[in-house]
């Protein structure tokens, strides 16, 4: 992550991270924010963690920022935006936060199946790859000029 930058302000670490958290104002103080995000993520308490997470929109939402917006793609088939509000509605029971996914650029359609997967695992490993893409997001958000 050597392109990365040692610095950033909050309202840019908001931006990379979908809202002003404590998380960010924790980032907003290290040195190398995003070489260090995870390291970070792993000793927040699990409230901080479900703040962070809980910062960004809902895959398929109605109401999206633009940076959002072009990030899920333009899918909108009802029935996947269907399929995605009830999936949602389940993780959010089940695990306690908000599904989040790199979503990468793929449609819509694609992240009903990586959903399903994730579903399938434990609280914990939930938080773990949740908090992994967090930050992928946030670093693909900075290399891709989001300030």
């Amino acid at each position: 992550m050597h392109d990365l930058p040692r610095q950033l302000s909050a309202r840019t670490l908001a931006a990379l991270f979908g809202g002003q958290t404590r998380l960010v104002d924790r980032l907003a103080a290290c040195e190398d924010p995003l070489g260090r995000a995870r390291e970070l993520l792993r000793t927040l308490p699990e409230d901080e963690l479900v703040e962070a997470l809980n910062a960004h929109p809902r895959i398929g939402a109605s109401q999206l920022s633009p940076l959002s917006a072009a990030e899920q793609g333009t899918d909108d088939d009802p029935a996947v935006l269907a399929e995605l509000a009830r999936l949602n509605a389940l993780y959010e029971a089940k695990f306690g936060f908000r599904f989040l996914v790199f979503v990468n650029r793929r449609p819509r359609r694609v992240i009903l199946e990586v959903l399903r997967a994730c579903l399938q695992r434990t609280r914990e490993e939930e938080l773990q790859r949740a908090c992994d893409d967090l930050v992928a997001i946030a670093v693909d958000r900075y290399r891709r000029g989001v300030r």
